[in-house]
């Protein structure tokens, strides 16, 4: 079970899709074998870069049923919805098919301190004893979540045992909850989003890791795992090593399209389908993404990886 003292990697999983948009099993199969391979430890699926949105309820719990029949690490399923009903419902099915816990993002028009602990105060109940991470992605919610809030919510209910720790800046807020927990304050794990953009110093600020995805998973463990014997250069030469291509990936409403071609290159998934709605690259654009992955390629080369 997920609990306060997680960290690592939990790798954001692709949702694949065979060319007319029913799901891919057999990719399936391969992109989590691929994940636990290039180090991951654990995952997170029906995010919102697992096209969540997109998959209906029945598709939703085949694919938790799927990955977590063949997973050997511990599995985080998004459940966040309009209404709780739906959002038990899942939960229920992703924990008895073996799921660690369930990740929730409030929904938008939360505008209030009372209203987001309110809403996690129900979340909390809905939920019953499942573990939950608290996803804080105001870029997509548009829900504004404090220290104080994240604090509030940590100290009332003892099942928020993570922070998806997503905010744009948001080193501060890191620091501000680090502090805290240092002079009393109950403290929970955070593993950091945003595609890796900002790994190197999220670690620094306290993170215990990063619950993110990107094209190449296993930069998330080669930087983290350098940090943790004391090398900062080496991490931060590693992490420049792919930033070229995490810059690229980050671009809004084209990442994930991005993130599935890198996936196809590799060969951790068939098809880098979208659901519609969704857009297809160009071929100006995935000449790009082929050149800077070569550049790449070079650069950790160089590095003996």
């Amino acid at each position: 079970m997920l609990d306060e003292s997680t960290q690592g990697v939990f790798t954001i999983a692709a949702t694949p899709f065979l060319p007319d948009g029913a799901l891919d099993f057999d990719s399936i199969d391969r992109m989590v074998d691929a994940y636990i391979e290039k180090g991951a430890n654990g995952l997170t699926i029906l995010g919102m870069m697992g096209e969540a949105g997109k998959l209906s309820a029945a598709e939703s719990v085949s694919v938790v049923q799927r990955v977590t029949s063949r997973c050997t690490v511990p599995v985080v399923v998004g459940v966040s919805a309009p209404g709780f009903a739906a959002m038990t419902a899942l939960s229920n099915e992703a924990m008895d098919a073996g799921a660690a816990g369930v990740m929730v993002a409030p929904p938008m028009g939360l505008q209030t301190d009372a209203q987001i602990v309110s809403y996690f105060h129900n979340t909390a109940d809905a939920l019953g004893d499942i573990p939950f991470v608290l996803q804080d992605f105001p870029l997509a919610t548009g829900v504004q979540i404090s220290p104080s809030v994240i604090l509030k919510i940590a100290e009332d209910c003892p099942t928020c045992v993570m922070l998806k720790h997503e905010d744009w800046p948001g080193l501060e807020k890191i620091t501000t909850l680090r502090n805290a927990s240092d002079t009393g304050s109950r403290r929970i794990s955070i593993l950091c989003g945003n595609g890796g953009m900002y790994l190197v110093e999220e670690l620094l600020r306290g993170a215990d890791g990063a619950m993110t995805g990107f094209g190449y998973p296993e930069m998330m463990r080669q930087v983290l795992g350098t940090y943790k014997t004391g090398d900062l250069d080496r991490a931060r030469d590693i992490f420049d090593a792919y930033l070229p291509m995490i810059r690229y990936e980050a671009q809004p409403g084209l990442g994930l399209a991005i993130r599935k071609h890198s996936l196809v290159r590799q060969g951790i998934i068939q098809h880098s389908t979208l659901r519609k709605p969704g857009p297809a690259l160009t071929p100006a654009t995935i000449a790009e993404i082929d050149a800077l992955a070569a550049r790449q390629n070079r650069r950790l080369s160089d590095l003996g990886l």
